[in-house]
């Protein structure tokens, strides 16, 4: 899962960090012009001769100073050799002071002076080990991050707003170069995490507070519906919790005998009438011999059906007012990719919908489909399908989700 989305972002956390780090040939010289720029800003000139004497006093090897002074050096090797240097310069002694009467106030030029003076050498060390990040820095990176994720089946929007997450993050921010990497994760994570992060449902636990609660899925031909519910039977059952099939889609070949099959593996009974029935009335049947029996969950299978098919989005809408429904469960292959946020909307906009649930996600590797159906209908996703057998779903947790897509 997420093979290629992952693959993604992982070599766009490098791009953006080499991008700042980019090698130039730069000499000892360009330092001290940024020092003595540093320095006649501030119009502090002896500055310049009290660092040689601080060089000199200090307890550094000759050959070290000699080497930081002379010789050219790849940018990202300047920083180390001159924080090396500097680090081993004594801070000068404060001297002790004793007021014995409150000191007249100095001009705010001396003071603003002193403050300058003060912070001369961390200025140089910062001005040396850091880079403040410009657009030009990033643009490129950015792009190519945006059109990954888009190949990655991460609608256009939810893209948009990553790398804007990403641009804001990291514009005009001053850091080290190698803290770079370590920032441009984080943004990730967070942007990523706040997408997903809707407040999810604990069926378990929601199922309990009526009886029968009555759940009916959704969704196009082929997603998997009546194998997912199968799924949520096995899960229920796993808790103590018995339920009862609802065979409501009457039209696809061989739907009600598939259930059947089911029902033989997991004991759990299937109310059904014949081929072409009115699939609102099989499923109220459903409800109402749950009612009468004590059974506390009833999972209703519906045809699968897309927008273009007028009748049976109506024919789902009747299903839904005739049965008022607990919980309205979309089940999506992820394997449609990009596709899931169409029929997000059509559930959304027809029926509305609590929930979704994505099959098939063990062998979909790009994984943005995840992101994209989350952000469109603003629902949270019960359970991924992670296998081929009934206890093969997993409970969706989108810290695993952001610590998966974004780990080495």
């Amino acid at each position: 899962m997420f093979g290629f989305l992952k693959k993604k972002l992982k070599e766009s956390v490098k791009k953006i960090s080499n991008s700042v780090k980019a090698k130039k040939e730069v000499s000892i010289e360009k330092i001290e012009e940024e020092s003595e720029k540093i320095i006649k800003e501030q119009g502090i000139q002896e500055e310049i001769e009290k660092k040689k004497e601080l060089l000199r006093d200090a307890e550094i090897k000759p050959e070290e100073v000699e080497e930081v002074l002379e010789k050219p050096y790849k940018i990202e090797e300047i920083p180390t050799k001159a924080e090396e240097v500097i680090e081993k310069i004594p801070e000068p002694a404060e001297e002790e002071i004793i007021v014995v009467e409150p000191p007249k106030e100095k001009p705010k030029e001396e003071v603003k002076k002193e403050e300058k003076k003060e912070g001369l050498f961390k200025r140089l060390k910062k001005k040396i080990t850091e880079k403040e990040l410009k657009e030009e820095d990033i643009k490129d990176v950015l792009w190519d991050l945006q059109i990954g994720l888009i190949e990655s089946d991460v609608a256009v929007d939810v893209a948009e707003k990553i790398i804007d997450d990403l641009r804001k993050a990291l514009l005009g921010q001053s850091a080290k170069k190698k803290q770079i990497e370590k920032i441009v994760k984080e943004t990730l994570e967070k942007s990523i995490f706040e997408l997903i992060n809707i407040e999810g449902i604990d069926l378990l636990s929601q199922v309990k507070e009526k009886k029968p609660y009555v759940m009916i899925f959704v969704g196009f031909n082929g997603s998997g519906k009546t194998t997912t519910i199968a799924r949520v039977g096995h899960l229920l059952k796993e808790n103590g919790l018995n339920c009862v099939f609802a065979a409501g889609d009457t039209w696809r070949a061989a739907s009600i005998e598939q259930l059947e099959e089911h029902r033989r593996n997991l004991g759990i009974d299937v109310i059904k009438q014949k081929y072409g029935s009115d699939p609102a009335a099989v499923i109220f049947d459903a409800v109402k011999h749950a009612r009468s029996n004590g059974i506390d969950v009833v999972l209703a299978d519906t045809a699968g059906r897309s927008h273009a098919n007028v009748n049976l989005i109506e024919e789902l809408k009747k299903i839904c007012r005739v049965n008022d429904p607990d919980m309205k469960v979309l089940v999506v292959d992820a394997l449609t990719g990009n596709d899931v946020v169409d029929q997000a909307k059509v559930f959304t906009d027809a029926v509305g919908i609590d929930a979704l649930i994505l099959t098939k996600t063990d062998v979909y590797e790009k994984g943005g489909a995840i992101l994209s159906s989350i952000h469109t209908v603003k629902k949270p996703i019960l359970f991924l399908g992670i296998g081929q057998n009934y206890g093969d779903l997993e409970k969706f947790d989108p810290k695993k989700i952001v610590e998966n897509l974004l780990s080495d």
